[in-house]
């Protein structure tokens, strides 16, 4: 077969009445079509790990885990505002712990990106506290805040810290040293300096590590949340497996997973919308 007359088939099997189907198909694919491909995966392979455990003699008192009572759980959990309640506190000490390691984190990233000396005397303690898993600190966290909340807000934010303040140093790093040659040349002080190039150029450097930021503290937020705490989602977690309610259990999973995935979409959108190369 000639290249004519294949080029002619593969056109007469993507058109039918004039109608392009396969340019259709992958609108429809790029649009939403992988999404619900992949949702329909993952929920294929959490039913058959409950069917599994189900008909499994040993461990069918886990049935619940399944998908179906999870989904019916988390419908009752909403409607009478159980999830609600689980929820805004968990969301507070987040939005607290991540405050605090931006307050804390910027600054610094931005002030070893700028000094070379101060970089060097700093890499060698931030790199070894950075390795030292958030929740070690838990006992000096319990002796050292009068309350719960603030233990758990101060263990979120030794989390947080490190994304934030390395990728703020990188992103200093990397602005052009001219930038700062015509800033001087043009009369610009050091306030002037922060505010007008280097913010500019690092803020999709800032919310890049609070991306990477949200992921470590939301991963650390429930078991810190074990802490001698009375509500959050990580308290409703714990207490559901102790009362044996695994589809109690599973429908909290659910909640932070999707409020992970919308929290992880903001932060994208952010990253956007401080780029300055696609606004350029």
């Amino acid at each position: 077969m000639s290249s004519q007359q294949t080029l002619s088939s593969s056109l007469y099997t993507a058109r039918v009445g004039g109608i392009d189907w396969l340019a259709i198909a992958n609108r429809l694919m790029h649009s939403g079509g992988y999404t619900a491909i992949g949702i329909l995966s993952l929920l294929a392979a959490w039913w058959l790990g409950g069917w599994l455990i189900e008909n499994n003699p040993d461990t069918s008192s886990f049935a619940d885990f399944a998908p179906a009572p999870a989904f019916s759980r988390l419908v009752e959990l909403t409607l009478n505002g159980a999830v609600w309640t689980a929820i805004v506190p968990s969301l507070e000490r987040i939005g607290l712990g991540l405050f605090w390691a931006a307050v804390l984190g910027v600054p610094i990233g931005v002030a070893i990106g700028l000094y070379a000396s101060l970089r060097e005397v700093t890499h060698v303690p931030f790199q070894f506290l950075r390795m030292i898993s958030p929740l070690a600190w838990m006992p000096i966290a319990v002796l050292a805040f009068a309350t719960w909340d603030g233990a758990i807000i101060f263990l979120i934010t030794v989390a947080a810290i490190w994304p934030i303040l390395f990728s703020t140093a990188q992103g200093v790093r990397r602005i052009d040293p001219l930038w700062f040659k015509v800033a001087k040349n043009l009369g610009a002080d050091g306030f002037q300096m922060l505010r007008k190039i280097i913010l500019p150029a690092i803020g999709q450097d800032i919310f890049a590590g609070i991306r990477l930021a949200v992921g470590v503290a939301w991963i650390v937020l429930v078991p810190a949340e074990y802490l001698g705490v009375t509500s959050g989602l990580g308290y409703a977690i714990n207490d559901a497996r102790d009362t044996l309610e695994y589809d109690t259990l599973a429908a909290m999973v659910v909640v932070i997973g999707v409020i992970g995935f919308f929290l992880d979409a903001i932060c994208v959108k952010l990253i956007q919308r401080f780029s300055w190369h696609q606004q350029g």
